[in-house]
């Protein structure tokens, strides 16, 4: 089974992550919190080392429970800064508790997140046509405009490249290579 070239030489859970969830078009708040989350968590690291900590951010954030997380306090921010399941890095926790209430507010103003952010993309999955993923871009400009909306809107950790790679796993972007597998599933969902 022929798969994009960046999941080569990888761990299960990588590839089960290629396989299931990466370019799958999401439409649940929670799901899009949660890949918000963990890919500001990122920020200068490998996406192999976030999702090796998955399981302890979704144990940490409450299954990313936006409310909750909204309401964290210095003290839950000191606890979560304790936890080695997490990356801990004090701007990046804080920056996950602001970005729940910020969320919150667009839920707000929109009816969904969900609904906010797939107006960037004309509620439609924008489909690449990359033979090598080396070819994929790392910003767009949705990326560009969509970073820039989140940051006047108070949105931390989340700049052009972090927002495009969202857009990637959250099915906003179908990025798979044309030889992948996962391309033409994806098209014909």
């Amino acid at each position: 089974m022929k798969r994009c070239g960046w999941v080569e030489n990888t761990f299960d859970e990588y590839i089960h992550y290629h396989d299931t969830e990466w370019g799958v078009p999401v439409h649940d708040d929670q799901t899009h919190f949660e890949f918000l989350t963990l890919e500001s968590a990122q920020a200068g690291l490998s996406w192999a080392t976030i999702l090796r900590k998955r399981e302890g951010y979704r144990k940490a954030f409450e299954n990313f429970n936006i409310q909750k997380v909204a309401s964290y306090d210095e003290k839950k921010v000191e606890l979560l800064m304790n936890d080695a399941s997490i990356i801990r890095n004090k701007l990046k926790i804080v920056a996950a508790v602001n970005n729940a209430q910020r969320f919150i507010e667009i839920q707000e103003q929109f009816g969904s997140f969900d609904k906010y952010i797939w107006d960037f993309v004309n509620g439609e999955t924008i489909v690449g046509h990359w033979k090598v993923h080396t070819d994929c871009p790392a910003t767009t400009k949705e990326s560009d405009a969509l970073s820039k909306d989140l940051k006047k809107r108070g949105f931390k950790f989340l700049g052009s490249t972090t927002v495009y790679a969202h857009m990637q796993a959250a099915g906003l972007v179908n990025d798979h290579t044309v030889d992948c597998f996962r391309y033409q599933e994806l098209i014909n969902q």
